[in-house]
């Protein structure tokens, strides 16, 4: 499964024409972005975004305009691989609607201390920055869905 990268100011795609990479800005995620070098329109993250480090994180969700489900996971677990395929369904199927996000439990694991996941696969929404709904336990893309959905609604 192929993911995205992010930093503290944004998402980085590459252009599908120039294979330029850019920088989408948390706070324009949703709006109509253009590659800086070539002019080409950019699509919206459609596949999963990687989330490396707590400060890419905590910019992520305080500073996106679209909702964000994370996926809290970990390699070496089978239900993480399994719900994988399914989250990044969701992604594709809400391009500009939502942005997904994964977190590695290992990796970051001082995120996953400080939000108190015990355990993996585990989904949050957030909305502003904040928590709009929790929920763990591997799940098909269309229970995925609706969860963010309910949480949305809240």
């Amino acid at each position: 499964m192929s993911v995205l990268r992010s930093d503290t100011r944004g998402v980085i795609v590459q252009c599908p024409h120039c294979q330029q990479s850019n920088r989408l800005p948390y706070d324009r995620l949703g709006s109509t972005t253009r590659c800086g070098k070539c002019q080409t329109a950019l699509a919206h993250p459609g596949t999963p975004v990687e989330v490396a480090s707590s400060a890419d994180f905590d910019a992520l969700v305080r500073g996106s305009r679209l909702p964000v489900l994370v996926d809290f996971w970990a390699e070496w677990c089978g239900p993480c691989r399994m719900v994988a395929p399914e989250i990044a369904k969701v992604a594709a199927a809400h391009a500009g609607e939502w942005l997904v996000a994964k977190v590695d439990t290992e990796a970051v694991s001082d995120l996953a201390a400080r939000l108190q996941v015990q355990s993996i696969p585990t989904m949050a929404v957030f909305r502003s920055g904040l928590v709009a709904g929790r929920k763990s336990g591997a799940m098909p893309a269309a229970q995925i869905e609706a969860f963010v959905r309910y949480s949305l609604e809240s």
